[in-house]
């Protein structure tokens, strides 16, 4: 009688409901606040551990290798050059200086407390990946590098417990920042207020977007394309790091494609990429033993704990160094920890909105960053402790 749901068109039922489910309570703020991707991975772990749902199905095998390359490629067709190399040189020193700080930042505690940590190697590459980009880019690190269901949905949970907190702190920043004089004295670059309101109509964060059913069979073709083209090429590495080369091909086709304007005007990517993520990450829950979750999920805690603060002052000092105006430092903070949606809106919140498209793409430039960033910074600290 027990899992009472086990076939795969079953489970593939389950799961989508799990997807609409968790879009659906993003409208009640004790949810919001949680985010659909935890949302769905703590509610896989309660349907399995109940048994609701089994542990082991084949559909399961088949969303792990198909729906992250999907999404990964979908979520990078929309980056565009052109606007990056247009933006002037403080803004994109402010997201540099967050980028390296994190991956600088993920070594050193990598190197001290990954060897306590089971895959704490592949875990230091994971959180370079989200707090350069956001959660998708840690679970397509993740991916790449074959990580275990325990550790990526001990990572998220770890990234919730750790970067909510923080998030709402740099909500609340441009207020602080604002009224603390002791801080206006200490950092004086800064926008005034009329640099800040900007000149003429800026466009609606947010707004409802139209699809067309053209726009979604295009994006899916190309897609699942650059996965095929992008399989077969990683054939020639080695068999040790095929997986994560994939995922970097895939990255790195997603985005030369992407600067075709035809497709870049394709309506959809960053929505299909997100539903996509979500399976994913449903099949995540289902994989974890809640016991061993959540003995993992304390020493991840505290690694995550070190990373994020650790980048956070040293993103803070070079910044400051650097005369950047805090705008754009905190612009920065939030691109890298969250993504541009958040950071524009951060930007939206304080009513900057000359800046709310500096902040879209400050959040894209983490993001193409993430993948490679995060790769690197897991095979090195890897290859420091010896795993």
């Amino acid at each position: 009688m027990f899992p009472i749901f086990q076939t795969s068109e079953s489970m593939l039922a389950v799961m989508l409901c799990m997807v609409a489910l968790a879009f659906w309570v993003q409208k009640f703020k004790v949810f919001k606040m949680l985010g659909p991707a935890l949302f769905i991975i703590i509610l896989g772990i309660i349907l399995v551990n109940f048994r609701v749902v089994t542990g082991s199905c084949e559909l399961y095998g088949t969303i792990q290798v198909y729906c992250i390359p999907i999404s990964v490629s979908l979520y990078l067709l929309n980056v565009d050059f052109k606007k990056i190399v247009k933006m002037s040189r403080q803004p994109l020193l402010s997201i540099a200086s967050a980028v390296c700080c994190v991956s600088l930042v993920a070594v050193v505690f990598g190197t001290l407390l990954a060897g306590k940590i089971d895959e704490g190697w592949k875990v230091a590459g994971m959180f370079v990946g989200t707090y350069t980009g956001g959660s998708s880019n840690l679970t397509a690190i993740a991916t790449g590098l074959n990580a275990s269901a325990s550790t990526i949905a001990a990572a998220n949970a770890a990234d919730y417990v750790v970067g909510m907190p923080s998030l709402v702190l740099m909500f609340a920043a441009p207020t602080l920042m604002k009224s603390s004089k002791a801080f206006q004295k200490l950092w004086p670059y800064c926008f005034t207020e009329e640099e800040l309101a900007g000149e003429g109509d800026h466009s609606e964060l947010m707004a409802t977007e139209e699809w067309s059913i053209k726009d979604i069979a295009i994006l899916l073709a190309i897609a699942t394309s650059v996965v095929a083209i992008s399989t077969k090429l990683s054939g020639f590495f080695s068999a040790d790091f095929a997986s994560a080369g994939r995922i970097l091909l895939i990255s790195t086709l997603s985005i030369l494609v992407a600067q075709i304007p035809a497709v870049r005007k394709l309506r959809g990517a960053l929505n299909l990429g997100l539903f996509f993520g979500m399976l994913f990450l449903a099949v995540v829950g289902f994989s974890v033993d809640i016991r061993g979750f959540l003995g993992s999920a304390f020493y991840i805690t505290i690694f995550c704990l070190c990373v994020i603060l650790g980048s956070l002052l040293l993103h803070l000092t070079v910044t400051r160094l650097l005369k950047i105006r805090r705008e754009y430092v905190l612009l920065g903070i939030v691109g890298a920890i969250a993504d541009g949606t958040t950071a524009a809106l951060v930007a939206s919140g304080a009513k900057w909105k000359s800046l709310i498209s500096i902040g879209l793409l400050m959040g894209i430039i983490g993001g193409v960053c993430g993948n490679y960033c995060g790769i690197a910074v897991a095979y090195l600290v890897r290859m420091l402790i010896g795993a």
